[in-house]
Order: structure tokens, then sequence, then C-alpha cells
């Protein structure tokens, strides 16, 4: 299984500036897979710690943050002489080991020659609560779910691959109907690891949903586990709520739809909880689509998606006839669906700046707006070949974007005022410009 951040774990390791570097990203998303995958094919050798399953290292940073001390102790424990420039060192789950996270600033100002990593499946979490954590002495990367490409490479679609990468749109659409069929199972089987893995090897979907529905509880055995008691209950109201929210035809996220009578200041807690472990994005509304977007962020207007499409689908328990064959009571919520799938490949494109806009008397809204290249690019989101953009058509006469994509199952083509990109085609965002 290939993933695209190996390029970033080599550019990293080639680094003059080399950090230490914290992996940061859901639980079960790869995280631990990759860094051991790198270490294997880029060193000589890897020295492996688990701190959630490692009593004997976990309390080795409470005394003093001495490097060879650390290194002496890492040695015996996981066996392996640690030479500087041939051994790559992986301190996992390192928010479990008091200390730890501290120790990496020592690691950058006094031993800058060890290649660390270090990952964590609440380290967004412990990142928050540590608030002496050293700023600028560690590099970060973000791991989400494999991508709508990344599948297709895992499923040995490579050809299929290349050919979407090459933008040939009249070869492309000859193959239109593997696409859409490998986008529709992508649908179901979403990006997680695990389920990916089993799909490419069986393609028994009964399968992979038994594995999403496994994720879900360890998710949830999580809140209880890590979370505050008193935001658990909340967060897991929340967590259940996103579902209901996506399936709004205004996906503007609603606390009423939680519970009624619920404000926002009852699930503060619980929305960040759930944010920094990964498990949430969030996307604000953008007032006015004018660079930088971040300055024109809309605090109070937001909406919220799950880490995963795949999981989205087992926690709505969509079957998977209706997905790859159609029902006509399962239209509105492929539109939830759809928007989580676009969503998904934008965040994993570190170019990416992703908002969305609505009008203020909220006659028209744009499902997202990213910007790249000193460019601000509306993006019209269609769950079939609908292609009526009354909303895009609005925005493009009054803010004359230079580029508008409308991303449907409909084929490739550049009209006088927008470009229909097919949502396999979604990878390709940053190569269309009018």
């Amino acid at each position: 299984m290939e993933r695209i951040e190996k390029a970033q774990l080599i550019k990293w390791k080639q680094s003059d500036n080399r950090k230490p570097l914290l992996i940061r990203g859901a639980r079960q998303v790869g995280k631990t897979w990759l860094m051991k995958a790198f270490g294997r094919e880029e060193y000589t050798q890897c020295a492996y710690v688990n701190f959630e399953s490692n009593k004997t290292l976990k309390n080795i940073f409470t005394d003093d943050f001495d490097i060879r001390r650390i290194i002496t102790a890492l040695q015996i424990e996981t066996g392996v002489t640690i030479d500087a420039g041939n051994t790559l060192i992986i301190l996992d789950e390192i928010q479990e080991a008091p200390g730890a996270l501290t120790s990496l600033k020592y690691f950058q100002e006094n031993a800058p020659q060890y290649h660390i990593i270090s990952a964590g499946s609440l380290l967004g979490v412990a990142l928050n609560r540590h608030t002496s954590f050293p700023v600028g002495k560690v590099d970060f990367l973000d791991l989400y779910p494999l991508s709508f490409t990344e599948f297709l490479e895992a499923l040995g679609e490579k050809p299929l691959l290349d050919l979407l990468k090459s933008n040939d749109w009249t070869l492309i659409k000859n193959f239109k109907a593997r696409y859409i069929r490998l986008l529709k199972q992508y649908y179901y089987v979403g990006g997680m690891p695990e389920a990916v893995l089993s799909f490419s090897k069986s393609t028994d979907f009964n399968e992979v949903r038994n594995i999403q529905k496994l994720i879900l509880t360890a998710y949830e055995q999580d809140f209880s586990k890590h979370a505050p008691n008193e935001i658990v209950p909340r967060i897991r109201m929340l967590w259940n709520a996103i579902p209901a929210q996506l399936a709004k035809e205004n996906k503007k996220f609603i606390y009423g739809v939680i519970k009624q009578g619920a404000r926002a200041k009852d699930y503060e807690l619980a929305m960040s909880w759930l944010i920094d472990c990964g498990l949430v994005h969030k996307v604000y509304r953008a007032s006015k689509p004018a660079i930088p977007l971040k300055a024109y962020e809309d605090f109070s207007a937001f909406k919220l998606f799950m880490v995963d499409i795949g999981l989205l689908g087992a926690m709505v328990d969509v079957d998977v006839k209706t997905l790859l064959e159609g029902n006509i009571v399962f239209e509105e919520f492929k539109g939830a669906l759809t928007e989580q799938f676009v969503l998904q490949q934008l965040v994993v494109n570190k170019e990416l700046a992703t908002y969305y806009w609505s009008a203020e008397n909220a006659t028209a809204e744009i499902d997202f707006l990213v910007q790249y290249a000193g460019q601000v690019v509306p993006i019209e989101v269609k769950a079939e070949e609908n292609l009526q953009a009354k909303s895009l058509k609005t925005f493009c006469q009054k803010y004359k974007p230079l580029t508008a994509i409308r991303t449907s199952m409909s084929d490739f083509r550049k009209e006088d005022w927008l470009t229909n990109l097919p949502l396999y085609a979604i990878s390709e965002l940053t190569k269309v410009r009018d």
C-alpha cells in the first residue's frame, strides 16, 4: 500500500534543517504502518517504541532530558544499537509518556543528528493540553485516510490512475464507467487502511463493514477512556449528529439538530476534542471570496465533516446494493456522501485552504471555496449528472472568478464561465485553469 506522504518523509530525512517529526492523525489512519515502512525502506535499522504498551520506558523522561541516558534506555529496551545516521527512532503513542513530547525540544537543540519520528492517536489533544510545548522545535505531518487516488493504486488500478493524472480527457471518457464503479466502491469502503487492504484482497463488502464497525466502536471507547468525564455524553451526541447535519439541504452546522435548545457553549469542548483527535473536519464559511480567505473566516458559521466517507456510510448503515446500484429513497443522502468525498480529497492537498461560501440572505451557497496559486476557486458539488448550477452562476456573475468548478458524474468539459470536473478526477483540481 503506497501513501503519498512517503515522499514528504524522504524530503524530511534529506533536509539539512530536519527536526524531530510529529505525525498527527486519527486512530487507525495508518500512522504506525507508515513510520515502520519508511524505516524499513530508508534506514539500516529501526528502534521502535510504543508508549501505550511499553511500561518500562514510559517514565524515562520524568527525571531529566539527558539525551545519552534516553538513548541508552532506548537501546536496552529495543535491542537496537542506535547509530544516529542509519537508525530511525520511532516513538509511537508519544502522548502516553509524560515528558516525551518535551524531550523532542532537547533532541532538536542538543542532538539534531538523530532521526526521530513520533505519532499518537490523541496527539492533537495532548498538544493542546501541553501549553508549554516548544513551538518551532518540531516538524509536523498530518496523515488522513487514503485518498481516492491512493485507493486506486491499492486496488491495482495504477494504469487508470496514471491516465487520470495525464489529463487526457478524451481517453479518460472511454473509461468513465470503470472510474464511476471504482468511485462508488470508494464511497462504501472509504480510506481507512485496514478496510482498503481487506477489500483489495477479497472484495468482500461485508468484511469491510465489519472492520468499519469495529473502528467506530474503538472511537466510542476512546471517548470514554481519554476524554474528560463531564464532556463524554456531549462528544457522543455531537459525533452521532454529524450524519443528520450533512443530510440537510443547508449543511451549515446547527446545534439544535443535536438536541432541542442546544447552544454553542454547551458543545464547544466536545467539538474541540473531536477536532483535536482528527475525527472531524471543521470548514468555516468565508464571508467574502477574497485573498486571503482566512481573513474572512466567519467563526459563527461552519460545516462539520467526518474523518472518512466509509465510516460515515457505516454509521448510517448504507447498504452496498443501494450505493452501487442506486435507490430513489437514497438520493438525498447521496449528496451528503458526495460532499464528504470531495472534502476528503481536498484536505489531503496541502496547497489548498478550504472554506465554503453563502450569501448573507442565504439565497445562494457554494459548497467549497479553495485558495491556491493566488486564486479563489468556487466548487459546486453534484452527486449525479444534474448540471444546474444556479448558486455557482450567481456567484460567478457577482465575483467573476478566473476559475469556477462544478464537479459531478458528468464528463470533463470547459464552458464559458465554468469547468465541469468529474468527481473521480477531483484530485486534478489544481491542474485546471481557465
